[in-house]
């Protein structure tokens, strides 16, 4: 079933050439912040090109709850009046964060240093994932958690009243695990020290600096340590939201497999903590360009021109580089289908806690669909049928997760026979316009009958 109705079985089938311009929604990540840290200052932040997906809406809908003044004024413009932080009220019901293990995560951090009582809750992939990696770092704060077993939603968490600062270093490459812990740390005294051995995207370090909080980052040989000063009063920001890397991906790559295809995606967040992508796909001997490179609101942006790449190569992608790409290795696998030999991603364990365990939910679609495909408990070897050579045919399990949707619909648009999903329900949390975009450039996607 789909995280928000009946599920949506869905059908992609061997298109002709994609052409035109992709304008693919704003950047999740900076969209969920920008809602969150607009609620922690004091006065109007002002946000355009916000990703109205439906995990972004629940993460507003919670800053209301807890009583900031979130208004949609149209378009992608919003305003967010806020708190300030330490300022949270204690909300009136429990909060929903639906499919969104960002948004529950971050939400946590942020309410956790205030002396308020909170219940969370989300769909069944959400209320599956497991949220002790956040709850532990909070427990030093003073934070207190109670929720079902395996520390998994529902659950409740009491924050405290007397925070004290901590020093925490991250056991896993994870930007929520650190983005928690930071923003946790603003309403502590003193200064709270996160360290990560991988760095992680970085957009609540940018951002935090932005809206007026101190933030230092330095790089030693216990990896980098990034400082944040506690109890600042943030200052509201107008915020421009570049467009999101990760959506970006979809509409990259489909142009990469489907032949005589010519995408322009403008307009894409190139931060270096998130392009890892598309430097993996440039080595693959993808035809991908970067046009127009700019700066942006302190974020480096770019206009993507995908081409039809029928000679890309399969290669081993390396396990650091997992940080700067962990959301797009399920389309990257797609590619790598399509690609000459094996493409082997190690490093990418983090992957099996996702909205579903992405390595076997995408090795198992892709052997449905002729594809081979040897996993390990932290790494996967997708062996490449080059241009044209994926069969197609089969039905995949999505596992109430967007990003295995849009993979296997992209499979199908480049596969010798159609390529069908069990739900595409999931698809609205994080690409709303995903259908209507890539129809638009030609790609035949179709629901089916129910």
């Amino acid at each position: 079933m789909s995280s928000h109705g009946a599920p949506i079985p869905m059908t992609s089938t061997k298109s002709g050439p994609l052409h035109g311009v992709a304008n693919v929604p704003g950047d999740k990540s900076i969209s969920h912040r920008s809602l969150i840290l607009g609620a922690l200052s004091v006065g109007e932040t002002r946000v355009s090109g916000l990703l109205e997906g439906q995990d972004v809406l629940d993460t507003g809908k919670a800053m209301r709850a807890f009583g900031a003044d979130v208004i949609n004024h149209g378009g992608g413009e919003w305003s967010v009046h806020g708190v300030g932080v330490g300022g949270f009220a204690e909300p009136a019901g429990v909060i929903d964060c639906g499919n969104s293990g960002t948004g529950v995560r971050l939400i946590m951090g942020a309410m956790a240093t205030t002396p308020i009582t909170t219940t969370f809750t989300g769909d069944a992939s959400l209320n599956g994932r497991p949220m002790g990696r956040i709850t532990d770092p909070l427990a030093l704060f003073g934070t207190q958690a109670y929720g079902r077993s395996g520390g998994r939603l529902p659950m409740t968490l009491v924050g405290c009243e007397a925070p004290v600062p901590v020093r925490y270093t991250v056991p896993m490459p994870s930007a929520q695990v650190k983005s928690a812990v930071l923003l946790a740390g603003l309403n502590a005294p003193g200064q709270t020290v996160v360290i990560e051995a991988e760095a992680t995207r970085d957009h609540t370090e940018r951002m935090l600096t932005g809206f007026g909080a101190e933030v230092s980052v330095e790089h030693t040989g216990d990896g980098r340590v990034i400082t944040l000063t506690g109890q600042p009063e943030l200052v509201p920001q107008t915020i421009v939201v570049p467009r999101d890397p990760s959506s970006a991906a979809f509409p990259v790559c489909a142009a990469l497999i489907v032949e005589g295809s010519d995408v322009l995606v403008p307009n894409i967040g190139l931060n270096p903590t998130r392009a890892g992508l598309f430097t993996t796909l440039r080595e693959m001997g993808a035809d991908l360009t970067y046009e127009n490179e700019r700066e942006e609101g302190g974020e480096p942006v770019a206009d993507l021109r995908a081409r039809f790449s029928p000679d890309m190569v399969g290669i081993d992608v390396p396990p650091e580089r997992a940080a700067s790409m962990i959301d797009e290795y399920p389309v990257l696998s797609v590619v790598a289908a399509f690609a000459k030999g094996k493409t082997y991603m190690a490093g990418v364990k983090e992957l099996r806690v996702k909205e579903s365990d992405r390595i076997d939910a995408m090795a198992v679609g892709l052997r449905a669909n002729g594809v081979t495909v040897d996993e390990t408990e932290d790494s996967w070897t997708v062996h490449g049928l080059e241009a044209g050579g994926v069969p197609g045919g089969g039905t995949c399990a999505t596992h109430l997760d967007h990003r295995i949707a849009m993979s296997f619909l992209c499979l199908g648009l480049a596969s010798q026979t159609p390529v069908k999903i069990d739900d595409g329900g999931a698809i609205a949390t994080s690409f709303p316009i995903f259908e209507t975009l890539m129809s638009d450039l030609g790609a035949d996607l179709q629901r089916d009958p129910q």
